[in-house]
């Protein structure tokens, strides 16, 4: 008996080795070699950031009672026109976690109406910005003249601010960048967009998370590993928000946070609603890591981030571009962040975001003409 149990145990040792040493090692980050021959397979992208105007938030864009595919299709086709191909979208755990085999299905839809008019997609997971407490279900209608009223975090402060919770996202991580490892129609994985982005407008600071730094960090680490185990046949990316534009080429003065997003990153994203010059010099610290870029995240016309001051810029820098907004619609953010805090009560002269009405009368028809030039001409 007592030979018949070390045998078995023996065994027992013998298969977890085996099982061990055939377990595929966790994907490192893509060479510089590799990420600038993406680069090269690509060419020059720039679109804009795509949330369709029936929309208020990611919930709403892919559940399944306010998928609008139609709305969808109209406003991808006015896109394409301008010579657009490359668009952002935002995704959310809540929607894998209410009908994982629906919602899937749903992005497919999009997808496939994407690729027929030749734009590629960049999908965001998670998110730290607005609202820290989503709920499934039907959304809130728009506040009148407010800025993304209604936009929401992902996964938001109950799951973010418990890590015994945080592998509750693993399957929706792993889910969705399994099934689209090898899809061509996706062009590359933003895993995280603005880490520690802190809201504290009225209604959501006292629902923050405090200290959210901390479980934003420690959730990215396990994110990023989550996705390394897939090892897609797209990149990754986490986008660079904050903190000093002159630090930025220097991992060793950033925070822990943003090093870990930089040294984490096949190709470089970051955000930039700056005027020329500040966007200038994004460019020149970002280029110092020898990557291709992506702005995943600009216009903001009030404070001089136009697509006239910026995008010919991107496009001399080969750095792929993607504006916040398309057609105005129920995110309202054709309003300044600052209308959280200043009364709005008629549509503002200068839009912040956005190009289109939902009639396609754009804000500006001389913008119009020129993103058709700037799109449209040769690569560089």
């Amino acid at each position: 008996m007592k030979n018949t149990f070390l045998l078995l145990t023996t065994l027992v040792l013998l298969f977890t080795q085996c099982q061990e040493t055939i377990k595929q090692p966790i994907a490192q980050r893509w060479t510089e070699e590799k990420a600038w021959e993406w680069h090269r397979n690509q060419g020059w992208m720039a679109g804009t950031n795509f949330n369709p105007s029936t929309a208020i938030n990611q919930l709403e864009f892919f559940q399944a009672e306010t998928f609008d595919l139609e709305t969808i299709n109209k406003e991808l086709s006015w896109s394409a026109e301008l010579g657009m191909k490359l668009h952002r979208v935002y995704l959310h755990n809540l929607l894998w976690e209410q009908d994982s085999l629906g919602f899937l299905s749903r992005l497919d839809s999009y997808l496939e109406t994407a690729n027929k008019y030749q734009i590629k997609t960049l999908l965001v997971l998670l998110d730290d910005v607005w609202h820290p407490l989503p709920q499934l279900g039907k959304q809130p209608e728009p506040t009148p003249f407010v800025h993304n009223s209604g936009w929401v975090q992902a996964p938001g402060a109950a799951i973010l601010g418990d890590s015994l919770r945080h592998d509750e996202l693993k399957n929706y991580i792993k889910g969705v960048v399994s099934h689209f490892a090898q899809d061509p129609r996706v062009v590359g994985w933003d895993l995280y967009n603005e880490p520690d982005n802190v809201a504290n407008q009225p209604g959501y600071a006292e629902l923050e998370l405090k200290d959210k730094y901390t479980y934003t960090f420690a959730l990215l680490k396990k994110v990023v590993r989550w996705a390394r185990e897939v090892n897609p046949s797209q990149p990754l990316t986490i986008g660079l928000w904050k903190g000093d534009p002159a630090l930025w080429g220097t991992p060793e003065k950033m925070r822990p946070l943003e090093r870990f997003m930089v040294e984490n990153s096949d190709v470089i994203s970051f955000h930039s609603y700056d005027n020329p010059q500040v966007t200038q010099q994004k460019i020149r610290e970002l280029k110092k890591y020898n990557r291709p870029l992506l702005c995943t995240e600009y216009l903001a016309r009030i404070f001089g981030s136009t697509f006239d001051s910026i995008l010919p810029l991107f496009k001399e820098n080969e750095i792929h571009a993607i504006n916040w907004g398309f057609v105005a619609g129920k995110t309202n953010t054709i309003f300044p962040w600052s209308s959280w805090t200043t009364a709005f009560d008629s549509m503002p002269k200068v839009w912040h975001h956005d190009i289109y009405r939902t009639d396609k009368t754009p804000f500006s028809e001389a913008e119009i003409t020129l993103l058709k030039t700037i799109l449209k001409e040769p690569q560089p």
